[in-house]
């Protein structure tokens, strides 16, 4: 992608999360936009004490970590915290068969929330080389 046609999305906060936006024309960027993916965290039911690391919170960046040797799935991406220390759980196996990890970068972008404890996570993934503005908490 050349640097005239680098997407650069903006973090707008919207209630547990962000809405994105287009940083060059201002204007929202859905979901189903072909430039990025927004993806719902798969396995984080088994993670849900982990899940509840402050490194998960809506506008945090993550690492994508591939799983090569994984018995259930060669293509499994890890959703990890930025440090690798805390593991929320997969990019759905959908989109990871379609997915090279180190050409990818993942932002926490909505959280659910009951009862006071997070019990599940949307990320953004967007190309490395994707300018992403996060707000200033």
């Amino acid at each position: 992608m050349s640097s005239e046609t680098r997407l650069r999305i903006w973090l707008e906060r919207s209630g547990s999360g962000f809405r994105l936006r287009d940083a060059a024309t201002e204007e929202p960027v859905r979901d189903d936009d072909p430039r990025i993916r927004v993806v719902k965290v798969a396995g984080v039911s088994y993670r849900l004490e982990a899940l509840q690391d402050d490194a998960f919170a809506a506008g945090r960046r993550l690492a994508l970590v591939p799983e090569p040797d994984n018995e259930h799935d060669p293509n499994a991406i890890g959703i990890w915290d930025e440090q690798r220390r805390v593991q929320a759980g997969y990019v759905p196996a959908e989109i990871a068969r379609e997915l090279d990890a180190r050409d990818w970068q993942a932002v926490s972008v909505w959280e659910y929330v009951g009862d006071g404890r997070r019990g599940g996570l949307r990320v953004l993934l967007a190309p490395r080389d994707a300018w992403i503005g996060i707000p200033r908490a």
